[in-house]
């Protein structure tokens, strides 16, 4: 009997420690747990990470871009966003475009988009625009303190060089001479060089950008970059001033400085 009651004790301590061990098993099993979820979580962070980096390569409004530019201070253009455009992937096509926005309310003109190639560059020379008058055209001159002598001049958004648009009112804005041939024109030449030489396509935007209801624009945003080799891409701002004079950008009147 004693050795009856001996094997049930120690059948009984048997059991006993397998269910010690299970439990032991299963608190073993939380940290892989927690680990997994901590995974998880830097699973999930990384994805926001990731957009909200897309999020803050789209392209600015005319307000946040005018609050991110710093005063002119003698440069005409300033690089942004690096340098980088704004384009996405799968605006990267070879299929020669030209895009011009309806002017707005107060008649201005906005985006103009291309995508340049060689079949739509200009064969013929320019025409005359003189009879376009963007808004806040005034007809000033500074004879002393302007080359040209004249203060504004009718500058085409996207180059007639690029795209042959000659008199298009949706693509003439009133800019300075100095904004024309100093911020936009180096731009411009780079532009129409590199697809006279490679006869490769670039895209190409630009952005004018009103304070509020400014009937003159404070600067424009270019953007351009190659398709097929991306060997040519830049993202400037082109500041909208006159060194010497100063300008009302409410209605385009202006007076020295």
């Amino acid at each position: 009997m004693k050795y009856i009651t001996s094997i049930i004790l120690c059948i009984v301590f048997s059991l006993s420690l397998l269910v010690s061990g299970c439990g032991e098993g299963n608190t073993k099993a939380e940290p892989s747990k927690n680990a997994a979820a901590v995974e998880t979580a830097k699973d999930a962070s990384k994805t926001s990470a990731k957009i909200t980096e897309k999020k803050s390569a789209e392209m600015p409004s005319s307000a946040e871009l005018l609050a991110k530019i710093p005063p002119y201070s003698g440069s005409p253009y300033v690089t942004i966003n690096n340098n980088k455009p704004y384009f996405k992937e799968s605006e990267y096509k070879t299929e020669a475009f030209e895009n011009y926005s309806p002017l707005d309310k107060l008649g201005r003109p906005s985006v103009a988009y291309a995508c340049v190639g060689v079949e739509i560059m200009p064969t013929e020379k320019r025409g005359k625009i003189g009879n376009i008058k963007p808004p806040g055209w005034h007809t000033v001159r500074y004879d002393d303190l302007i080359k040209d002598k004249y203060l504004y001049n009718r500058c085409h958004l996207i180059a007639f060089m690029l795209a042959g648009e000659n008199d298009n009112v949706k693509n003439l804005i009133t800019g300075t001479r100095y904004f024309n041939t100093e911020a936009m024109l180096p731009f411009e030449e780079k532009a129409q060089k590199y697809v006279k030489k490679t006869k490769h396509h670039i895209l190409y935007r630009v952005t004018p950008i009103y304070d509020g209801d400014n009937l003159v624009a404070s600067g424009v945003l270019m953007e351009a970059a190659s398709v097929e080799d991306k060997n040519l891409e830049f993202c400037v701002y082109c500041y909208n001033v006159q060194p010497g004079v100063g300008i009302d950008y409410k209605t385009g009147e202006s007076w020295r400085e």
